[in-house]
């Protein structure tokens, strides 16, 4: 197996300035063969401008909060200069993009700058988006809109705070550039991500389509190395690895519906086999709930909508399970049953999450019947109820207030009296309303607040923006002052579409 650890740093070929802070990087997959990345420097910036450090996660990652908001820390987050042990890096990865496969796509405006520890010893990526063109750019600018930059760092962290797993936002900075996309010329800014690994089913795919055995068999055994290190004694390390990314994803896919989150652009290079939510375009939090409810505005075919997620992960999981079958087995056959074998863990595995979750979101014990989670989403679905809103009465409800302030939501009273007997036959809700209060967030990034702190940021205020990342660091809190975050949006502020940030 591939083994790896804390080495000593090699200077890349790279003309920026290092500056030196204490910043402890151990760059494993940069000693990974050249083949696996791209070394090149960020593009500079003449004056880029700090819009705000998570000083939290700055220091989780021993990482001088006072440093990164100075001159030299914006420098190093917008791409001017790094500190000293950084190596630059842009990845390679192919993927499957809207079920068409591309064998070649790769950081096209990311550069990772090296790996880090966080005070626990975890290891993570730190990486910079928006930060210029590399080889894997085709034809783009590699640079970012302000706008992409500020939707990932609200919903990455609202993400967070929730409980989900997903990468990390650092620090958010405008540019100052503009950069051209179809809407007109945009304000630009760099992102600073902080992820477990950037490594992608589209990383796989890269070297499966290559038919480099040696590439996948380094790849996998790296992830198991970083990853899932128990699969390293398994009888068949590749066959446990299959399952063990078929589990995390699985969980992780069930968590997003029970909060009403759509990625988006499921994609397989943009699945992280770490089981974190990774790459946060065109995702939205539904309002109204509908099963098929789509924002992406390049997701024409409803590929990606709410309810046709989990089928999309089994799909993607079935595509990372191809690229591992020459490591499960010589032989063709034995290797196609134990991959077949792993990705059956996926439906069982998922249905147990989906259900749990929403037991646990409207009160219900192990006894009650399924079906009357099914019956609550048809019912919000005929109504167009708001998701979160509806949850969030109904835990109050089961604190003990009236259920007046639930059924006011509903057109169809008679209907809505129907399901609340029901409810009320088979929940637990005065011993369940804790659980309930952990799993009903109050607050999500509503879209319509999204879009009003981007078009702000774009004008140069950020005062919604911060106003935003502070009210959802604690979304299962009651906080009057942010009240007003709870509401849907009005007619004219609904959003339609959400868009990719390239």
């Amino acid at each position: 197996m591939f083994l790896y650890g804390r080495g000593h740093w090699v200077s890349p070929s790279c003309n920026f300035l290092a500056v030196k802070v204490r910043i402890n990087f151990d760059n494993t997959y940069a000693r990974l063969p050249e083949r696996f990345y791209a070394r090149l420097a960020p593009a500079s910036l003449s004056v880029p401008k700090l819009i705000r450090v998570n000083r939290g996660l700055a220091e989780s990652l021993s990482i001088s909060r006072d440093w990164l908001e100075s001159e030299e820390g914006v420098a190093m987050l917008s791409g001017n200069q790094a500190p000293e042990g950084a190596e630059p890096i842009a990845q390679a990865y192919a993927g499957h993009q809207f079920g068409g496969f591309v064998p070649q796509l790769g950081d096209g405006r990311a550069l990772l700058l090296g790996e880090i520890f966080d005070t626990k010893g975890d290891r993570f990526d730190l990486q910079l988006k928006g930060s210029g063109r590399t080889p894997f750019s085709r034809q783009g600018d590699g640079k970012s809109a302000l706008g992409p930059v500020i939707r990932e760092y609200i919903v990455s962290e609202a993400m967070a705070a929730l409980g989900v797993p997903t990468t990390r936002a650092l620090a958010a900075v405008a540019s100052g550039e503009t950069v051209l996309r179809a809407e007109g010329s945009l304000p630009g800014g760099v992102f600073t991500r902080i992820a477990a690994s950037h490594i992608r089913v589209g990383t796989f795919q890269y070297y499966y389509a290559r038919n480099d055995l040696e590439g996948t068999r380094l790849l996998a055994d790296y992830v198991i190395a970083r990853h899932y290190a128990e699969a390293a004694d398994s009888s068949n390390p590749y066959r446990t690895l299959i399952g063990s990314v078929v589990k995390a994803q699985a969980d992780l896919i069930a968590q997003w519906m029970s909060l009403g989150f759509i990625h988006g652009v499921m994609n397989t290079d943009n699945i992280a086999v770490s089981g974190e939510t990774i790459d946060y375009g065109p995702c939205a939090f539904m309002d109204a709930f509908h099963p098929q409810c789509v924002f992406s505005s390049i997701d024409r075919d409803a590929r990606y909508a709410w309810g046709n997620q989990p089928d999309i992960g089994l799909w993607n999981l079935t595509r990372f399970a191809e690229t591992l079958l020459p490591l499960l087995s010589e032989d063709a056959e034995e290797a196609k049953s134990l991959a077949e074998s792993a990705l059956s863990q996926f439906s069982d595995r998922f249905a147990d999450q989906y259900i749990g979750r929403f037991r646990t979101k409207l009160g219900l014990p192990s006894s009650a019947p399924v079906t009357l989670i099914q019956d609550t989403l048809d019912l919000l679905a005929s109504e167009k109820i708001d998701f979160t809103l509806f949850f969030r009465r109904l835990t109050q409800v089961a604190g003990g207030d009236s259920h007046q302030d639930l059924s006011v939501l509903f057109s169809e009273e008679e209907v809505f009296e129907k399901w609340f007997s029901n409810w009320r036959k088979e929940a637990d809700p005065g011993n369940r309303c804790s659980e309930m209060r952990l799993a009903n967030p109050i607050l999500i990034p509503r879209n319509h607040r999204i879009e009003q702190a981007i078009q702000a940021a774009y004008r140069g205020d950020y005062s919604l923006f911060h106003r935003l990342v502070d009210a959802l660091a604690n979304p299962f809190d009651e906080q009057t002052e942010y009240e007003d975050l709870e509401s849907p949006p009005l007619p004219e502020e609904v959003v339609h579409e959400t868009f990719c940030g390239t």
